[in-house]
C-alpha cells in the first residue's frame, strides 16, 4: 500500500476516536434525561396528584347514576331551556380543542359574532339588550370556561323557573347556593360552575 495511503487511514482514524468519545456520553445523558424526566417524573407526579388529590388528577369527573355526566373543569353544551346556559365556545365543547377564536379586535368578524350571540341571548331570555352580561356573549380566553358569573345565572332564573315549572325564589336560592366566592377571598370573580348548577337542578322536585 502507498505511504500517502497509510497516513489517510491514520488521519481518519485519529478525527473519529474522539468523535466516538464524545458522543456516547452525550447519548447517555440524553437518554438518562428522558427516562428521568420524561418516564419517572411523570409518574411521580401523576402518582403524587391522585395520592393527594384524586378527584382533580382524574379530570375533575363528575359521575351521576354512574354515567360520567361531565367535567367541572371544562364547558358542557346544554340546549334545554330547562338548564343554564354557559358560555360561547370556539371549540365547540371539544376538551381537546380549547382556544378562543383568536380574532383580533379590529376583525369585522368577531364584532359580528358579539353583536349576533348577544341578540341571541337577549331573545332567549326575554330582556333589552343593555342586560345581558358580556360572559353571556363573550368567549374566555381557553374558549371552554365552565363559569359564568351571578349575574349570568340570574338572568336565566326566570326561563329556566317556566321551563321546569318551579318557583322562580327556589332556582334562585339554587343559583345563590352554587355561587362561589373569590379564591383565598382574593383571586378571581364570584362565579357559577354551571354544570354543577344544572346537575343540581335535576334534583329539584
Amino acid at each position: 500500500m502507498p505511504p500517502l495511503a497509510h497516513e489517510e487511514i491514520a488521519m481518519n482514524t485519529v478525527d473519529i476516536t474522539p468523535q466516538t468519545r464524545l458522543l456516547r456520553p452525550a447519548l447517555g445523558m440524553a437518554m438518562l434525561t428522558l427516562l428521568g424526566f420524561g418516564l419517572t417524573y411523570s409518574l411521580l407526579a401523576t402518582g403524587l396528584g391522585r395520592a393527594l388529590s384524586p378527584y382533580t388528577a382524574t379530570g375533575s369527573l363528575v359521575t351521576r347514576d354512574g354515567v360520567v355526566a361531565g367535567s367541572t373543569l371544562v364547558s358542557q353544551p346544554f340546549a334545554s331551556a330547562r338548564y343554564f346556559m354557559g358560555r360561547p365556545t370556539a371549540s365547540g365543547h371539544d376538551p381537546m380543542a380549547m382556544a378562543g377564536s383568536n380574532l383580533a379586535h379590529s376583525n369585522p368578524e368577531l364584532m359580528q359574532r358579539i353583536t349576533a350571540a348577544r341578540k341571541a341571548v337577549a331573545q332567549r331570555e326575554g330582556v333589552p339588550l343593555e342586560r345581558v352580561p358580556a360572559d353571556l356573549f363573550t368567549q374566555s380566553g381557553s374558549g371552554s370556561d365552565p363559569h359564568i358569573s351571578p349575574e349570568a345565572a340570574r338572568l336565566q332564573i326566570a326561563r329556566v323557573a317556566q321551563a321546569r315549572h318551579l318557583p322562580a325564589e327556589q332556582v334562585a336560592k339554587l343559583v345563590s347556593a352554587h355561587t362561589e366566592g373569590k379564591q383565598f377571598g382574593l383571586l378571581g370573580q364570584p362565579r357559577v360552575n354551571v354544570l354543577a348548577l344544572n346537575l343540581a337542578l335535576d334534583t329539584l322536585k
